[in-house]
């Protein structure tokens, strides 16, 4: 009974309780070789009971949600982002949610993606998030604007898909961090030479995919990408990538534990915004270092291309 209370006053809050009337719209306005979409501010209630004040924190983190979902969107060359304001006709599908605190550590959003020229909902659903804080509600927008994004890409025509421009894409070389007992001695020449295997086997498998144009990274000279430290340079890597002429970077990281347990992380962000779009981690793996060619491929495969993260 409670989630059917909370799951009618998200959707009072999205706007979904609206006649078809008013979702109607005028159409023939929005080009044929672009979406139009506009993302209405979520709302945000509190529920939660608690004593401290946090208005302007969920206010500070309800306005990067938003952006961040919006340059998400934005980055992606189908799609035109339109502004809520703007008049009737212009977007063809808008998305509209809103998000309730029900206590410390746990929030609820709902969201919807709908047509406004057919008058339809094409997508609903009630997401659960825990945790109050800037990486909570930064990995429920990589979760929601995912899913968000696969909806728009069904909207448009098979044709249309299929012809879309590819992302540019600057893939960085694959950085080590060693964990293990092994004495710090600089990166040694095998461990360099598998590490350009990673990065090469990677490379090879987002270009063949349709989805990515590779993005030459030879030319960066920042000290980061010189002394493979861009794991550690808080998403330097985004501005890195704008000036090489990309749409996004992807920087990924192999962390041995032992000589023969490893793991593989990376992190896709958007060039223009620096808001990361994808990323994933493969958790703890067993194998020699040959292995870790395979392991990053298969990560990056199963996490980015077959998740269907785009822009």
């Amino acid at each position: 009974m409670r989630q059917s209370r909370l799951v009618l006053h998200a959707l009072a809050l999205t706007g979904l309780l609206a006649g078809p009337c008013q979702l109607r719209a005028e159409t023939g306005t929005v080009p044929a070789s672009q979406l139009g979409v506009s993302i209405d501010d979520f709302s945000y209630v509190d529920t939660s009971g608690e004593v401290l004040d946090q208005t302007a924190a969920h206010q500070k983190r309800l306005d990067a949600f938003m952006r961040a979902l919006r340059a998400d969107v934005a980055a992606e060359p189908r799609y035109r982002l339109v502004p809520s304001t703007a008049t009737a006709g212009e977007a063809r599908i808008k998305v509209v949610g809103g998000v309730q605190k029900m206590s410390t550590l746990v929030q609820w959003a709902k969201v919807a993606v709908i047509d406004v020229e057919g008058s339809r909902v094409l997508y609903e659903k009630l997401y659960t998030f825990r945790g109050d804080n800037d990486d909570a509600w930064d990995h429920a927008r990589m979760f929601v604007s995912r899913e968000v994004r696969s909806v728009l890409a069904g909207v448009l025509p098979p044709t249309q898909t299929a012809t879309a421009a590819p992302i540019g894409l600057a893939v960085f070389e694959f950085e080590l961090e060693d964990t293990s007992a092994a004495p710090a001695s600089g990166l040694a020449d095998a461990d360099a030479a598998y590490l350009a295997d990673v990065t090469k086997g990677v490379r090879d498998r987002l270009a063949q995919s349709g989805r990515y144009r590779l993005v030459d990274t030879g030319g960066a000279t920042a000290e980061p990408v010189k002394a493979r430290a861009l794991r550690d340079c808080d998403g330097c890597e985004a501005a890195i990538a704008q000036q090489l002429g990309a749409d996004q970077s992807l920087i990924g990281v192999i962390r041995r534990v032992s000589r023969t347990e490893y793991m593989i992380g990376f992190q896709l962000r958007d060039a223009r915004s620096g808001a990361v779009v994808s990323r994933g981690d493969s958790g703890l793996r067993m194998g020699a270092d040959y292995s870790w060619t395979r392991g990053a491929v298969r990560l990056v495969g199963d996490r980015l291309l077959d998740g269907g993260a785009q822009r």
